[in-house]
C-alpha cells in the first residue's frame, strides 16, 4: 500500500515570502546595492527611510553611506517633504518606504511639495501590488491608480533586478520627481536572458509570436515569459512586449504591436482599475487599433491575506493563472474582466 505524499503546509513565512520560484536565479538587495554604487561617484545623492530601511533594501546604501542616510521615523509626510527640502538645496533624495504610506498617507506632500514645482525625488515604493500577504492594509494594489494622475510624475515598475539596477541611475539622472515600484531581497534575475536594455520611457518587446501579444509590466513580465514558453508545448505563439514605465507610457510602441490579427493581453501586478490595462486600452481606442483585448490583474476587491504564492494562484497572477487565462481566451471562455476564477467547462 502506497502513501500519498503530503502537500508541504506553507508557514507565516509564506506571507512575505519572495515570488521567485524555488530553482530561479536571484540577485540580493538590487535596489539598495545599485543606490550605494552609484553615490560613490554622485555625493548630492542622499538617500531617507521611514523606519523600513531593512525593509526597503535603503539598509546597503545605509551601511555604504552613513553620513548621507536620513531615518524618518514612521511618519511618511514628514520623509516626503524633507525630501522636497533636500530636492530643493541641489541634493537628489531617494526616499523609501512602503508602497501604501507613500501613496494613500502622503500623497497630499508627494503631489504638492514634490510633484508641482517639479523637484528631482525619487520616491521609493516597497511592497507594491500583491508581493505580500499581510492584507489590505500593505497591499499597494491601487498605487498606480493613485499616481498616473498626477502631473510631472515619471512612474516604473521594473520586472527584476536588471531592471532595478539600470532604473536607479536613469531616476537620478532624471530631471523631474519620480516613483519606483520596490522589488527588494532577493530578487529574480531574468532579462539578462534577452536582447533588452533598459530605457526610461520606452517599451520594449522580449520575444515575437503569431497568436497572442502579452503587454507586461513588473514582476508580470517574468511570469508572461514564463506564461509564452509554456504555451510552446501547445503550439501557441506569445509575444511579450515589456512596459518597465508605465508614465509616459510608450503609446507608439503598444499601438505598433497589436495587431488586429492576434489577442493582445495586459498583464499587470495590479487591479484592473487605473493601471496598465487601462491606460493600454485607451491607447489603442485612441490610435484606432481593433483587436481582441483583455486584461491579467487583480480584481478591484481588497485582496486576503494568506501565503503569497497561494493568494497568487487565486487571484490569477501565477504562471498557471495566466496560461490557464490565455487558453481561454483563444477558446472564448474567458471571465470577464479579471475574475481570478477558472472558466467553467
Amino acid at each position: 500500500m502506497t502513501t500519498a505524499t503530503p502537500r508541504t503546509k506553507l508557514t507565516t513565512s509564506a506571507m512575505i515570502a519572495s515570488f521567485a520560484d524555488p530553482d530561479q536565479r536571484t540577485t540580493p538587495a538590487p535596489f539598495g546595492h545599485a543606490l550605494a554604487a552609484l553615490a560613490e561617484d554622485r555625493p548630492e545623492i542622499v538617500g531617507l527611510s521611514a523606519d523600513l530601511a531593512k525593509y526597503t533594501d535603503m539598509h546597503v546604501f545605509r551601511s555604504a553611506h552613513p553620513d548621507r542616510f536620513f531615518q524618518m521615523g514612521m511618519a511618511e509626510q514628514v520623509l516626503l517633504g524633507a525630501a522636497a527640502g533636500m530636492a530643493e538645496v541641489g541634493l537628489v533624495p531617494f526616499a523609501s518606504t512602503y508602497s501604501v504610506f507613500a501613496t494613500r498617507r502622503a500623497y497630499d506632500f508627494l503631489c504638492l511639495d514634490i510633484a508641482e514645482p517639479g523637484l528631482n525625488v525619487n520616491v521609493v515604493g516597497g511592497l507594491p501590488g500583491l508581493t505580500t500577504g499581510y492584507g489590505p492594509s500593505h497591499q499597494a494594489t491601487e498605487d498606480l491608480a493613485i499616481l498616473r494622475g498626477c502631473p510631472n510624475l515619471t512612474i516604473v515598475d521594473p520586472c527584476d533586478s536588471v531592471d532595478i539596477e539600470a532604473a536607479v541611475p536613469a531616476l537620478a539622472d532624471h530631471d523631474g520627481p519620480t516613483y519606483l515600484r520596490l522589488l527588494r531581497g532577493s530578487v529574480p534575475t531574468v532579462l539578462d536572458e534577452y536582447d533588452y536594455r533598459f530605457e526610461l520611457g520606452k517599451a520594449a518587446e522580449l520575444r515575437t509570436g503569431r497568436d497572442v501579444l502579452l503587454i507586461s509590466t513588473g514582476l508580470m513580465t517574468m511570469r508572461a515569459l514564463q506564461a509564452a514558453a509554456r504555451l510552446e508545448a501547445d503550439h501557441v505563439d506569445v509575444a511579450v512586449l515589456h512596459v518597465p514605465t508605465i508614465k509616459p507610457l510608450d503609446r507608439e510602441a503598444i499601438v505598433r504591436a497589436a495587431r488586429p490579427d492576434r489577442l493582445v493581453l495586459t498583464c499587470e501586478n495590479h487591479t484592473v482599475i487605473g493601471g496598465l490595462g487601462e491606460a493600454v486600452g485607451t491607447s489603442l481606442a485612441l490610435g484606432g487599433v481593433s483587436t481582441r483585448f483583455g486584461q491579467i490583474g487583480l480584481p478591484d476587491e481588497f485582496l486576503a491575506a494568506g501565503a503569497l504564492p497561494t493568494l497568487h494562484d487565486r487571484y490569477g497572477l501565477s504562471t498557471d493563472a495566466v496560461v490557464a487565462r490565455i487558453k481561454a481566451e483563444l477558446n472564448d471562455r474567458a471571465p470577464w474582466p479579471a475574475d481570478p476564477s477558472p472558466p467553467s467547462a
